[in-house]
């Protein structure tokens, strides 16, 4: 933390994980609020294609910009090794585009939407996110969503937030929802 910033100028690291639903709902909504107030943010998910509704939301607020990758490769656990490599590339390269634009561009606040995901497959490098929430600017927020965060990840973060799942409605047979779950 710089000498000459107070704490209501210091970004914190957040982390939303845990089986339940409301990882990305809880991000979205600080998305919201940082907007809302006038702050400049970056929405950016990897393991999903950009077509889930929020992301109309998002790009209907003034200082929300969102990025993603357009091609949705299915679930890792299903990959084959050729499969993987495409994604793992893919990701990596928004990866880097992402935290190039949040360090260079002024921002206030950055999702790294299902990034725990990404860094649990090893799509993106947990050690180069890690680096990054270090050196980031002093006064920008970051949020990380995801199942399972890595002990090295809980400690870089300042907040976290288990969303615990009790029933879910898939468990009986109900399909996900446009404008509910996506």
């Amino acid at each position: 933390m710089a000498s000459d910033k107070t704490i209501s100028e210091t970004g914190l690291v957040h982390v939303y994980c845990g089986d339940g639903k409301g990882k990305t709902t809880a991000a979205i909504g600080l998305c919201a609020r940082a907007a809302g107030s006038g702050k400049k943010v970056l929405f950016v998910q990897f393991f999903k294609d950009g077509s889930s509704a929020e992301n109309v939301s998002l790009r209907s607020l003034a200082n929300v910009e969102t990025m993603h990758e357009p091609r949705y490769f299915g679930r890792v656990v299903n990959m084959g090794q050729a499969e993987f490599s495409l994604c793992r590339s893919a990701y990596s390269a928004l990866f880097e585009r992402a935290l190039r634009r949040a360090a260079e561009e002024n921002f206030d606040l950055l999702v790294l939407d299902e990034a725990v995901s990404a860094c649990n497959h090893g799509a993106i490098d947990e050690k180069q996110l890690l680096g990054f929430l270090k050196a980031r600017p002093a006064g920008l927020e970051v949020v990380l969503t995801g199942r399972d965060p890595s002990q090295a990840l809980m400690e870089a973060a300042d907040y976290v937030t288990e969303m615990k799942k009790f029933k879910h409605p898939f468990e009986s047979g109900i399909a996900a929802r446009r404008g509910i779950e996506f």
